[in-house]
């Protein structure tokens, strides 16, 4: 049964987004469910920066359902789009077979190798569905391949054609203007049609369609000898809708009835707001670098008025970056993709990372050492939503996060750290009844019974564990002690050696150890194991730290390692005994 509540936090992006579009939608369409919209073009894998094309309306839609209102999310699948170029880094694609589909639409080039799928388009998109899906986010997919070549557009085609002076005298306002700077790391790479026109050649790279000495023209046909788009209209009758073309790759031309005539496209620049026109879009977002004179949304502004449409409202999305990796692009292999984030973090957690940012605010997403961070700093905010300590618009951005308006999004059950979890991963190679074994001493008054109730977030830590750490950074605990180390020791580290030894027992829980190990130098030191920071002189910190790096380099070799009390519990009572020399 769907949840119906009204937000409570004014200052929330997403609720002030949701009273604009209502407002909108009751003035364009009164009584009409209201319309949301996101385009995606599947040349390649679809990438995260991509997502927030479909985040920033999926929340926006999620709240205003929350209100009881009828919406419909659009997702435009952008799969009769030429192909541009061969990906880099694709499996079962070589360059030099695929190039000669360069020109073809995306659902006529064939899909990978080893591929399932009938198609390259299919075989992108199929990655994004399963993703969207496990991110909860609802939305009604619309093929442009099967709009187009099913006719459903060949009212507005003919329309575009008999005013294709009106369009063409817009798109001129822009030709003569100087070409806009190159854009900042910071922003999300424009969309694979405004790059076509940046980077193309001849008359496929026009983006706004192709003038010649039989005029302006804002549709193409795909050839019907080689099926690609290096076609120049030469002719067209208002009256008859008599059509001819050439190939300009293969040399074939014809003549054709464009009211029966299904084997082409509007140029994008004048398809988008067609498209706007056609679904009766309120809201869309779009990438940073539309905002440039001349762009798609800038120019789709005016141009869709001859559709009789108005342009949506929607903000201008910054780009979205990720630990340690360059500015992304879908049609270079290799960017991480929604599916991949899932696979080493929970959906409420990536849901957060778009939810908690306004569209204009640019944000990294961790596949490195800082997804720890996250996960700690995702862990703090739950706890401080359960005992009504969270400030409003965290409540909100929370609250987007775990649930959406159809229903909560399956949670793990015992939420135990990520960095706790991806040690244990770490130290036990797969072991699971060792994980388990370990992950069950944590809290021996409410011992864990399974590892099915720390998933599916643990699966989560050993995927990232397996796949973004380097093998010189895993924990490979000792198999015999270091004796070398362990008879160069001076009587002060041989002490603290003992007092960890013999405190083992009493201490054997993740609370109970880290108490240890931090409490052994202040002993040494004449002080209370309980004594807190603000009692001790600064001297204390450095022999922690002297401490943990003896305890590492007896453990694993090495100064540094997972949490020491994770690692002890992880290696056991009797070999850490063994390995310390006791």
């Amino acid at each position: 049964m769907p949840i119906v509540a009204q937000s409570t936090e004014t200052t929330d992006w997403v609720s002030r987004f949701a009273d604009e579009v209502i407002e909108e939608s009751e003035r364009r369409a009164p009584g009409k469910p209201v319309v949301v919209a996101s385009g995606l073009s599947p040349s390649g894998p679809i990438h995260l920066g991509n997502l927030r094309e479909v985040m920033t309306p999926h929340l926006v839609a999620d709240e205003i359902r929350r209100r009881g209102h009828q919406v419909r999310h659009l997702i435009s699948w952008d799969d009769y789009d030429r192909y541009r170029k061969v990906p880099q880094g694709i499996a079962g694609v070589d360059e030099d077979t695929y190039k000669e589909h360069i020109g073809k639409p995306l659902t006529s080039v064939p899909a990978p190798k080893g591929s399932s799928y009938p198609n390259w388009a299919e075989h992108f998109k199929a990655a994004m569905v399963e993703a969207l899906a496990e991110l909860g986010v609802e939305f009604d997919g619309i093929s442009q391949t099967a709009q187009y070549t099913a006719g459903v557009y060949r009212e507005q085609i003919l329309h575009a054609m008999k005013h294709r002076g009106d369009i063409d005298a817009i798109l001129d306002q822009y030709r003569t203007k100087k070409a806009p700077a190159k854009k900042q790391q910071s922003q999300k790479p424009v969309d694979e049609a405004e790059l076509e026109a940046a980077e193309g050649s001849g008359a496929a790279a026009e983006d706004d369609g192709s003038s010649g000495s039989a005029g302006y023209f804002p549709y193409k046909p795909y050839c019907g000898n080689c099926e690609k788009d290096l076609t120049t209209v030469t002719s067209y009758e208002d009256d008859t809708t008599e059509l001819t073309y050439s190939c300009n790759a293969c040399g074939f031309s014809e003549t054709v009835r464009l009211n029966e005539f299904n084997r082409g496209k509007l140029v994008w620049k004048v398809d988008w707001p067609m498209r706007w026109a056609y679904e009766g879009v309120v809201f869309e977002p779009s990438g940073v670098d539309h905002s440039s004179p001349g762009s798609s949304f800038q120019v789709g502004g005016q141009i869709v008025g001859i559709f009789g449409g108005k342009q949506p409202i929607g903000p201008m999305y910054a780009f979205v970056g990720i630990s340690g990796m360059a500015k992304m692009s879908s049609s270079k292999g290799g960017v991480p993709t929604p599916g991949d984030a899932l696979k080493i973090m929970e959906p409420q957690l990536l849901r957060w990372l778009y939810a908690r940012r306004r569209p204009n605010q640019s944000f990294k997403i961790a596949f490195d050492q800082e997804i720890q961070r996250l996960y700690d700093e995702w862990d703090k905010l739950d706890s401080k939503v359960a005992d009504g300590s969270a400030l409003p618009a965290d409540v909100a951005a929370h609250a987007r996060a775990v649930r959406t308006a159809a229903a909560e999004l399956p949670r793990t059950a015992r939420p135990l750290p990520y960095r706790t979890l991806a040690s244990v991963a770490d130290i036990t190679a797969g072991h699971q009844d060792q994980a388990l074994r370990i992950l069950s001493e944590l809290d021996p008054d409410n011992p864990i019974g399974s590892l099915d109730e720390a998933r599916p977030r643990y699966d989560k830590a050993e995927a990232w564990i397996n796949t973004h750490v380097s093998a010189d950074q895993r924990t490979i605990v000792r198999e015999e002690p270091d004796a070398e180390l362990l008879k160069s020791l001076d009587e002060a580290s041989q002490q603290s050696l003992r007092l960890l030894a013999d405190g083992l027992a009493d201490h054997w829980s993740l609370d109970g150890l880290t108490h240890l190990v931090y409490g052994v130098p202040k002993v040494q030191a004449g002080f209370s194991a309980d004594a807190t920071p603000k009692e001790l002189p600064p001297e204390i910190k450095t022999a922690q730290r002297t401490f943990f790096a003896l305890l590492y380099h007896l453990l694993v070799g090495r100064d540094t390692g997972p949490r020491l009390p994770t690692l002890l519990l992880a290696v056991g009572q009797e070999r850490v005994r063994e390995l310390l020399g006791e």
